[in-house]
């Protein structure tokens, strides 16, 4: 089975319940193509490099996957098709990360530098 990393940006106005929905329905759609969900991280509200169909800010969500890769074609098709989803992108690595991505812990970083500080 191949591993993958998938990330989607939902648009601004949406709400936490509804982000949270999207990502349901990610994991139905690779659940019902023989593959499985290792992991699901909701990064939050965050801001844009640059505007993204008049968005400035969006939710940021990944998606550790395991399966075959026609899950990914699946996947990003109902993704495109998904007015509230402004962009997404999978990339096939070679082994997941075990405990918080990068972008949680950079938020557990960025505490002990101000507690250091002080």
């Amino acid at each position: 089975m191949a591993l993958y990393e998938h990330v989607f940006l939902a648009r601004q106005d949406l709400a936490q319940a509804q982000v949270d929905a999207l990502a349901e329905t990610a994991t139905k759609i690779i659940e019902d193509n023989q593959g499985k969900v290792v992991k699901t991280e909701t990064w939050g509200l965050r801001s844009l490099a640059y505007k993204i169909a008049k968005n400035r800010k969006a939710h940021y969500v990944m998606l550790e996957i395991e399966g075959p890769g026609s899950i990914v074609a699946e996947l990003e098709r109902q993704e495109a098709i998904n007015e509230d989803i402004i962009r997404y992108m999978t990339i096939r690595v070679d082994e997941l990360e075990n405990g918080p991505s990068v972008m949680m812990r950079k938020s557990d970083r960025d505490g002990s530098r101000r507690r250091e500080r002080n």
